[in-house]
């Protein structure tokens, strides 16, 4: 997602509890693994305690949210008879609070989500739909495999009429958690035909089929991207190369973007695993040391970034410098031109672009349209394609491009990259127009 901090998220009304038969199976407690805050797996700008089953919460002060991650017992949490992950949440504190509860699915699906504003002393039943779906039918998660429930704070905003929740949290806010547990019935889940699953990310060596977080020397642990080999990658060989760049920091009931690299899934999608490097990329905050979840971090360390990682993948693992796409979602879309077209030297780097739900020239955080027709003009590659975007709107900059350009609409109807993890057409015309693109076969 793209938006600004300031719009982060918007909502009238509380949701509503999904509907339990009264026949419910006993519910699935969550959280009898947990013995303290030690056992959660993320703590952002929070403090927390555990006693007695309640998960209490409270913070002074956050600039991106805060937020804590409940994990999945050892072996996971199979959840594939069950119809929602409910959760009594107080606000135990003297000032409103806007709470997320989220359920969140393992690499390629998404999340479900319940989000409310709690005044000081209100209690609240929470319920995430775990066989919600987007407007086309295709589920948001696989209730086999959910390896985490996050819980976040916000600070709620009246405008017009209507609760919007910034981001930053300026009063002290407090909660508990109770009761966190798998509800109802539900007949056994099925998986989608041709659905995909992206490889866990992991934090070692690059090896065929893996997704890692891969550092360049100097960087530190917190500047990485991910770099996943193909299941057929091997030494002395050349590979084409399709570098990703996220959407932008942003939870609502339309996205849940981390602004990480590791939420990207373009890439995997178009290649299926086989044939090509998939390389994404962060957005970098050198100032900070650390990767920018929101907006561009510094443009012109972002596009060096890029530059350098690009050349270290092709020289250690058999990248093909004749053969790069550059791809991205929401923001990262943006950034095929305002990053990609930075310069003439990053502009050489690419065969072709392929964006997703937005692209340069909106006036996003600079990206302006006399700017973008100015990079525009830098463009050196071959091809273009533009997944859910309008055509008529950025026409005018494709004219400047002067490259063939084609257009798709995926169907789904959400803010999400979950078309291109299935067979749909405009997946498969993707990856078609890819593999001619770099002169491949498929593989």
């Amino acid at each position: 997602m793209k938006r600004s901090l300031a719009a982060l998220i918007a909502f009238t009304a509380p949701g509503i509890a999904l509907c339990l038969p009264a026949n419910a199976a006993a519910p699935m407690r969550l959280t009898s693994h947990l013995s303290s805050p030690a056992d959660l797996s993320a703590l952002r700008n929070l403090e927390a305690d555990w006693n007695h089953d309640v998960l209490s919460l409270s913070t002074t002060k956050a600039d991106l949210l805060a937020w804590a991650v409940i994990p999945a017992a050892k072996g996971g949490w199979n959840l594939a008879r069950h119809a929602a992950v409910t959760a009594e949440i107080t606000n135990t504190g003297d000032h409103s609070v806007g709470v997320m509860l989220w359920v969140v699915g393992n690499p390629g699906w998404s999340a479900v989500q319940d989000t409310a504003r709690l005044d000081p002393k209100e209690k609240r039943i929470f319920s995430c739909n775990l066989r919600a779906t987007y407007p086309d039918g295709t589920p948001k998660l696989n209730p086999h495999d959910i390896p985490q429930v996050q819980v976040m704070l916000s600070e709620p905003v009246s405008a017009n009429g209507k609760t919007h929740f910034s981001p930053k949290i300026t009063r002290p806010v407090a909660i508990e958690v109770r009761n966190l547990a798998a509800e109802g019935d539900a007949p056994e889940w099925q998986r989608p035909t041709h659905k995909m699953d992206l490889p866990a990310m992991e934090d070692t060596a690059p090896a065929p089929g893996k997704r890692v977080r891969f550092r360049l020397a100097g960087d530190g642990d917190r500047i990485y991207a991910v770099l996943n080999l193909p299941t057929d990658w091997t030494p002395n060989a050349q590979f084409p190369v399709i570098v990703e760049y996220p959407g932008n920091f942003f939870f609502s009931p339309e996205c849940y973007s981390s602004g990480l690299p590791d939420q990207c899934v373009i890439g995997y999608g178009i290649t299926r695993g086989k044939g090509a490097i998939c390389l994404s990329m962060p957005f970098v905050d050198r100032a900070a040391g650390k990767i920018a979840e929101d907006g561009w971090g510094n443009a012109d360390d972002t596009a060096d970034y890029a530059l350098r990682m690009v050349e270290e993948i092709c020289t250690r693992f058999g990248g093909d410098r004749q053969n790069v796409l550059l791809t991205g979602f929401s923001r990262g879309a943006i950034a095929c031109g305002y990053i990609g077209l930075r310069n003439d030297r990053i502009a050489a780097l690419w065969k072709g672009f392929h964006a997703c739900q937005h692209y340069d020239g909106d006036g996003w955080r600079g990206a302006t349209l006399s700017g973008a027709l100015e990079r525009a003009a830098r463009f050196r590659g071959q091809a273009v394609f533009h997944t859910d975007n309008p055509q008529k709107t950025f026409q005018p900059l494709m004219d400047v491009m002067k490259v063939p350009v084609k257009w798709t609409q995926s169907g789904l109807r959400f803010h999400s990259t979950a078309m291109f993890l299935d067979d749909r057409p405009s997946t498969q015309e993707l990856r078609e127009w890819f593999w001619k693109l770099v002169q491949r076969p498929t593989p």
